[in-house]
């Protein structure tokens, strides 16, 4: 491999949503005896999933099937509200990471739905955000991934409004929106978008680099759906060649020249770390800051209202993060990678 330069996307990695969830489910693991369940992956990251197993947790897609009793925790991406029903039955201890930006959109969904309006999903079908987003007004949504869809929606006879699964690229959703707009001009939409702030401007940070560069690396799942969009992103943006790895191992050995490297908002700093060391650039690295990031959300209420029911210190022994905080303060200074044991995080933090 012969890469002269990488190019850092910044922001990259890790959201705030992501942040939170991962924090909370690390929380989990350390006030509870293994098995932890989890419904769903906690986020779509292959690598955060299997270091979470490690721990004991235990990841389910029927809530159902989670003993009496036993500790749960929903994913980031949010739940359907049976599933919230279900999963709060038998005595289980639920905790709810959904994301706070996913939390709106339900939010607005149940409101539009409830005043007789129809509302145009725009969302990729079998998506776990999607599935549970729809699920708050089954009745009252109809969902389009395409303008070909939008013009196949007929007369409505309702109003109209329009929202978006979070992790939407900007450029999919404009598209979409504006071609409901020009068929529903009396269309409703939230006075600040849904789309996500973090995917909005990984893409962003993406796009000041791409024309740069002979390659570009993307590091996330394939089930991750900011992750794929960076990967649509890169190429729409002139860059020539552009690679996903789950981490450095999957690199191809046929890299050169300046070489991109960003991170789905799933994705831990450390697999970027491992990736720049891995292309080994003679001329180092050089950082495309785009916009500076200081979102924070705070542990879900739930586990707040857990931690302040036991004495944490106790709980969480040998396994605490050193200096860490109680889950009910201010944790914005403990990078979610510190919480997680192992290898990685002794590394990240």
């Amino acid at each position: 491999m012969a890469v002269d330069k990488v190019l850092l996307a910044a922001p990259r990695g890790f959201c705030a949503g992501v942040e939170m969830a991962i924090k909370a489910l690390a929380w989990m693991v350390r006030v509870f005896e293994p098995p932890v369940y989890c419904y769903h992956e906690i986020v779509h990251n292959a690598l955060v999933v299997e270091e979470f197993r490690r721990q004991g947790v235990v990841f389910v897609d029927d809530v159902t099937t989670v003993p009496a009793g036993a500790p749960l925790m929903l994913s980031a991406h949010g739940s359907a509200p049976e599933v919230e029903a279900a999963a709060a039955q038998a005595g289980r201890t639920v905790v709810n990471a959904v994301c706070p930006l996913v939390t709106k959109v339900h939010h607005e969904l149940k409101v539009r739905a409830g005043k007789g309006f129809t509302v145009v999903y725009v969302g990729h079908a079998g998506h776990e955000e999607a599935i549970g987003t729809m699920a708050v007004a089954p009745d009252a949504v109809r969902l389009v991934e395409s303008v070909a869809d939008v013009e196949r929606l007929g007369d409505l006879a309702t109003p109209v409004a329009l929202l978006a699964q979070t992790t939407l690229p900007h450029d999919e959703w404009a598209g979409i929106a504006e071609a409901t707009r020009a068929r529903f001009p009396a269309l409703w939409m939230p006075g600040r978008s849904d789309l996500c702030y973090a995917t909005t401007n990984r893409q962003a940070a993406l796009r000041a680099l791409a024309g740069r560069c002979d390659a570009v690396v993307v590091i996330g799942s394939a089930n991750s759906s900011n992750t794929v969009s960076l990967t649509h992103v890169a190429a729409a943006a002139g860059c020539a060649r552009v690679v996903r790895v789950n981490a450095a191992h999957e690199l191809p050995d046929d890299l050169f020249g300046i070489v991109g490297v960003t991170a789905g908002a799933s994705a831990p700093e450390w697999l970027v770390e491992e990736v720049v060391e891995h292309l080994a650039p003679r001329e180092g690295t050089e950082t495309v800051l785009t916009v500076e990031e200081d979102e924070y959300f705070p542990p879900p209420r739930d586990l707040r209202d857990l931690l302040r029911a036991v004495t944490v210190a106790a709980s969480v022994g040998v396994g605490a993060p050193p200096g860490g905080p109680s889950a009910s303060a201010d944790d914005r200074h403990v990078p979610a990678a510190r919480m997680l044991a192992g290898h990685h995080a002794a590394r990240a933090s």
